[in-house]
């Protein structure tokens, strides 16, 4: 039992992690000279003088997907602190309900930002999609997983 909890909360981390990188990084959409992620846009300058940086548009729908990845990592951090609150204090043969609804809550937040992200991605036709995009995608059906191994685990003493 103790492997099994241990390896859901090293899964749980790994969710964490990825979903933060996701947010974080500054590769959602990749170009010939330019790189743009959920915050900024940045263009590579002639004669390797470095990057230029601007903030991202202000469209609605980028702030969309700013908000929905938002809270899929702090819905992930609560679902973590949910699990380890319920861990001590859930009684014999109890379920991680609580928990699995905050992280399937996550997961679902994220599958909506990504989607929005690729429908509503004005320059897919010149640029290609980055590792952060990549990760995002990543983290939806590792959270998803996650939130129905909660729902399935119980306490056990």
């Amino acid at each position: 039992m103790l492997l099994i909890l241990l390896g859901v909360l090293i899964l749980h981390l790994i969710i964490l992690i990825l979903l933060i990188v996701s947010t974080a990084a500054s590769a959602w959409s990749l170009g010939d000279n330019m790189s743009k992620d959920l915050w900024y846009s940045c263009q590579t300058m002639a004669d390797n003088e470095g990057y230029h940086c601007k903030q991202g548009s202000n469209e609605d729908w980028i702030q969309a997907v700013q908000a929905l990845m938002i809270l899929s990592v702090l819905f992930c951090f609560f679902s973590l602190v949910a699990f380890l609150f319920q861990l001590f204090k859930l009684l014999k043969g109890g379920r991680f309900y609580f928990t699995a609804i905050f992280q399937i809550l996550a997961s679902l937040f994220v599958m909506c930002a990504a989607i929005i992200y690729t429908v509503m991605s004005p320059e897919a036709e010149r640029t290609q999609f980055g590792y952060a995009y990549v990760l995002a995608w990543v983290g939806f059906p590792l959270c998803l997983i996650s939130g129905l191994i909660y729902i399935i685990l119980r306490k056990k003493e």
